[in-house]
């Protein structure tokens, strides 16, 4: 072969080579699996709304969408993680405000805050409801508080880690009623839950949501709802603020983000996806029979809805005084 003919086979190589990388270059967002960090145990509030966005997701996105569930240290390992993944739109994080806004207040190791997020969606948001063991020796939160002042020390309460809403909401509650009540700290809301229902614990503040069929079937009993108004699961229990408690009347809210620079592109077409599923019916349905509502909007709105949170709970945790345990 002469060195012209050489010359032009070289060049052809090189040009094919090109023209076969373009493809895996120009390929649009997602074009393989995406994963979803959950910062809590399987089947808690967080886990439980991750799955149903995990299932919605596809048929949107044309990718499958896989969740992975690293807890512990009141939601701040798997936060941590999610956080330092590669901002390629391809690890993604779901959690609550109790790993997002609350636990880096209190774990001071945690290494990581809201800021260390880029905001994709609000997905939904339902009421707390605190509930007891059918054995434990109160019916009402006045009998609650009565017998915790005449035997202080002796209830206890669990939750998910210390830092989480569930947890906050407890300590403001005891702070109000000037009750003596001891926490006990789990891995996770799921098995916070759990040992509540089995009657190693007296009682929890837990989402309607993973709740609310344990209550219909006798295994907890609901003492009140920390929301504004009742709501239709359970028309019966009364709110906080009915009982003399206004302030707490924080439902638990979950969000999706993505780590810190991710393209806004990615994050864009994110939203969107996120937007499409919660419409859906694959979304909507459980969502209502769980007792939370869809919630959705562009970054910017989760982005103001988070300062707000961090701005709310900030001086609790200060005057609280709470710390790792």
């Amino acid at each position: 072969m002469t060195r012209k003919y050489s010359g032009y086979f070289l060049f052809g190589l090189t040009a094919l080579g090109l023209l076969a990388a373009l493809p895996a270059r120009a390929q649009p967002y997602p074009s393989r699996p995406v994963k979803i960090i959950v910062p809590t145990p399987a089947g808690g509030p967080v886990d439980v709304m991750a799955r149903l966005l995990a299932n919605a997701l596809p048929a949107v996105l044309g990718q499958n969408v896989i969740v992975e569930n690293r807890a512990g240290a009141g939601n701040t390992l798997g936060s941590k993680v999610a956080a330092a993944a590669d901002p390629d739109g391809y690890t993604l994080l779901v959690s609550a405000a109790s790993g997002l806004i609350m636990s880096p207040m209190v774990y001071k190791s945690a290494g990581y805050d809201e800021n260390s997020f880029a905001p994709i969606a609000l997905v939904a948001e339902t009421p707390q409801v605190l509930v007891a063991h059918p054995a434990a020796p109160f019916n009402s939160v006045a009998e609650l508080v009565a017998y915790a002042k005449a035997n202080p020390g002796k209830l206890n309460y669990s939750t998910g880690g210390a830092g989480t809403l569930p947890h906050l909401t407890a300590e403001l509650f005891k702070q109000l009623c000037g009750a003596d009540i001891v926490h006990v700290p789990y891995k996770g809301g799921g098995p916070a839950l759990t040992d509540v229902v089995a009657g190693q614990i007296h009682m929890t503040f837990d989402t309607v949501g993973t709740s609310v069929q344990f209550i219909r079937d006798s295994r907890l009993k609901p003492l009140a709802v920390s929301n504004p108004t009742r709501i239709a699961e359970l028309p019966d229990v009364p709110t906080m603020p009915e009982l003399g408690y206004p302030s707490i009347s924080t439902g638990a809210w979950v969000a999706i983000l993505a780590p810190l620079g991710t393209p806004p592109a990615i994050i864009a077409r994110l939203n969107e996806a996120t937007n499409d599923a919660l419409k859906s019916a694959a979304m909507k349905e459980p969502l209502a029979r769980l007792g939370a509502q869809a919630r959705g909007g562009a970054p910017d709105d989760l982005a103001r809805h988070m300062k707000t949170e961090h701005d709310k709970w900030g001086p609790i945790v200060a005057k609280l005084g709470l710390k790792e345990e």
